[in-house]
């Protein structure tokens, strides 16, 4: 009788994978903004006149703010300390007014194309500046929402599918990645860069109000347990909680593991369409389309290997067989002679289970290492490290395909026929990828030595 009378909303498989779907939706949103000039490299350079130096740094931005101002730290300790609700409408606020400041960049509204300025010896004009601002603040705000969600799922799913819930969240912001990346090239073409970035921040503007219907049933959910919530001070946060969390070796294995593992990734969706007509010779219009195929194919393959770990456990070999398929995939694109379009195909699709395999496993991982109450801070410093790649990954990449390929960037904006070459710039790549291994493998040494159960399951019988 008092198990009956005690059953609260997340008791309900249907509430809480409606609360599931509804933050989902949002973080499909930013994931759809993220990558919209993923595949618009070429004609940027064809209509806008920027080089790869200013692609990188657009793209790069997106970690500036997280990384320089710590601004990750900062929200993952205003969730913690003000929780889900609040988040919530913040971040989703914060991704629509970045949004609107790179949409009015490319727009030509702010900035100027002629006016250049050098930041840290890079010559690039206002409107990149603005148009990477925009992003920078952007970045922010989607982070923010990432952890927010993150610590929400947990909040409904600890203790039960867990794993399967994560993966699917996962999987259906992903598919905010393959919007873009297959069709973001045809839309451009059809109109313009600034209507395809403007018709991605509509979407933002829906996942704030449905971060906001989501309020209202967290809100509910609370009012049930509040027993729960009303915990004694000690179970509070306190900022000495950081401290715990920084001398836990196992979580920075995972933050390194995360920041290895995604810096071959999320960088390969801003380059691998331009890869794709450089050295595969794929029509600019549907570049994006082999690429896209990472993020579709998570959407199957992610929530199957949750459920795996749920069930079965082995997160930590997952975790390693994915980093060996990585390194696999980008010493694939790194051989120059290897340039037939069907060895591009299977080698996205290895690069899509790779992709599958990690975070299904990853993330799942976090609440097994790290005591719930610090999970907030600790999701945060996970992200944090994640942006020194997101940031430094992609404006690398651009600036050392610039410096091996002189003029290139010139003669395209020109209209020369000429294509880029990618193979040193792959190098950063494969090396990524090596370090990932190393550290997914020292981490399942850690698990064994420290027992945190990754490679139990999830699911308690």
């Amino acid at each position: 009788m008092t198990d009956s009378i005690r059953r609260t909303l997340k008791d309900s498989k249907k509430a809480r994978w409606t609360a599931l779907v509804i933050l989902s939706f949002t973080m499909f949103a930013g994931y759809m903004f993220t990558e919209v000039i993923s595949p618009l490299k070429p004609i940027m350079e064809r209509s806008l006149g920027m080089n790869s130096t200013d692609y990188g740094f657009i793209t790069s931005a997106y970690g500036i703010f997280n990384v320089f101002l710590a601004m990750l730290i900062f929200v993952g300790i205003f969730l913690d300390k003000f929780g889900i609700r609040i988040s919530t409408t913040v971040s989703a606020l914060i991704m629509i007014i970045g949004g609107i400041i790179k949409y009015a960049a490319f727009k030509g509204l702010i900035g100027n194309p002629e006016e250049i300025i050098s930041i840290l010896k890079l010559e690039i004009s206002t409107q990149v500046f603005w148009a990477g601002f925009g992003f920078a603040l952007f970045g922010v705000g989607v982070e923010y929402a990432g952890i927010t969600v993150s610590k929400a799922v947990a909040k409904w799913f600890k203790g039960r599918e867990m794993a399967l819930a994560m993966g699917m969240q996962v999987a259906i912001a992903r598919l905010g990645s393959f919007a873009p990346l297959a069709f973001g090239a045809k839309i451009a073409n059809r109109y313009d860069v600034p209507t395809t970035i403007l018709i991605v921040i509509v979407f933002l503007i829906v996942g704030l109000f449905g971060f906001l219907y989501y309020n209202r049933i967290d809100k509910k959910l609370d009012s049930q347990v509040k027993d729960e919530i009303d915990k004694p001070k000690d179970d509070e946060f306190k900022l000495s909680d950081l401290l715990v969390i920084i001398g836990n070796r196992g979580f920075w294995l995972i933050a390194l593991l995360c920041v290895f593992f995604y810096s071959t990734v999320f960088p390969f969706y801003k380059y691998g369409p331009d890869l794709m007509v450089n050295k595969f010779g794929v029509s600019e219009n549907w570049a994006g389309l082999l690429p896209s195929l990472v993020p579709f194919g998570t959407m199957l393959l992610t929530p199957i290997f949750g459920s795996i770990y749920d069930n079965k456990g082995r997160g930590a070999s997952i975790m390693i067989l994915g980093a060996v398929l990585l390194f696999i995939v980008h010493t694939v694109f790194y051989i120059p002679f290897i340039t037939h379009v069907v060895a591009a195909f299977f080698n996205v699709i290895l690069l899509g289970i790779a992709f599958s395999l990690v975070p299904s496993a990853m993330w799942p991982s976090v609440p097994k290492v790290i005591p719930e109450k610090q999970l907030g801070s600790a999701f945060a410093l996970i992200f944090w490290v994640q942006n020194f790649g997101l940031w430094g990954i992609p404006l690398a990449v651009g600036i050392v395909l610039d410096k091996t390929n002189p003029g290139v960037a010139e003669a395209k904006n020109a209209g020369e026929m000429v294509n880029y070459n990618y193979q040193s710039t792959w190098t950063i790549f494969v090396a990524l990828t090596v370090l990932a291994l190393l550290v997914s493998l020292w981490l399942k040494a850690e698990d064994k030595r420290k027992g945190y159960g990754l490679e139990l399951p999830n699911i308690k019988k």
